[in-house]
């Protein structure tokens, strides 16, 4: 009977073990797959702010909107206000205190490693990344160069003279857990 018992036992123990890594591995998946369908609903609310001319909620209870439109490595993303981790958990945030893409100094956009800027480990200098704004003017940049820089120290100017952009994210891509590296790229505007 005890060996009955103990069969019994480890079954039961194996089953909740499955369990736990099946809810682990879906807990791992929820953020690339609400990143992917956020960005659907905020296509749209971008689309319907460039014919309104307003900023366009993407869902009733949003606390950002979108504000312009990243293309770059073959892929577009819809870029939210603000760097809150709630606008990252979907899409790239444009920080606030830097200028919209394309004005003078420095804009600012930054997003996760594992979603949206997992792309920018492929950029190289004279790569093309095009912004457009929700005025709907597209503004053209080429990639200068890419760095790692702590957390706090990463010498991003957000006055600084001309028309820059920085692309911002966790460094080391591949890491699991985040860390006080970014890695940042570095793009000047084209002249028209």
């Amino acid at each position: 009977m005890s060996r009955r018992h103990g069969t019994a036992a480890g079954r039961a123990l194996a089953a909740l073990l499955a369990l736990a890594g099946l809810a682990l591995a879906a807990q791992a998946a929820w953020m690339p797959v609400k990143a992917a369908l956020a960005q659907v609903l905020l296509e749209r609310a971008f689309a319907r702010g460039l014919a309104d001319g307003r900023p366009a909620r993407p869902w009733p209870w949003a606390d950002t909107e979108p504000v312009a439109r990243l293309t770059l490595a073959g892929r577009s993303f819809v870029v939210l206000r603000g760097g809150s981790g709630q606008a990252l958990a979907f899409g790239p945030g444009h920080l606030a205190g830097t200028p919209e893409a394309g004005e003078p100094g420095t804009a600012v956009i930054a997003a996760h490693r594992d979603t949206q800027f997992a792309v920018l480990g492929r950029l190289a200098p004279g790569d093309p990344v095009a912004v457009t704004r929700r005025d709907g003017r597209t503004v053209r940049f080429r990639v200068a160069g890419t760095r790692v820089a702590p957390w706090d120290a990463s010498g991003i100017d957000p006055r600084a003279p001309g028309r820059h952009l920085a692309l911002v994210t966790c460094w080391p891509l591949t890491a699991l857990r985040s860390g006080p590296l970014r890695l940042i790229v570095d793009a000047e505007a084209e002249t028209p």
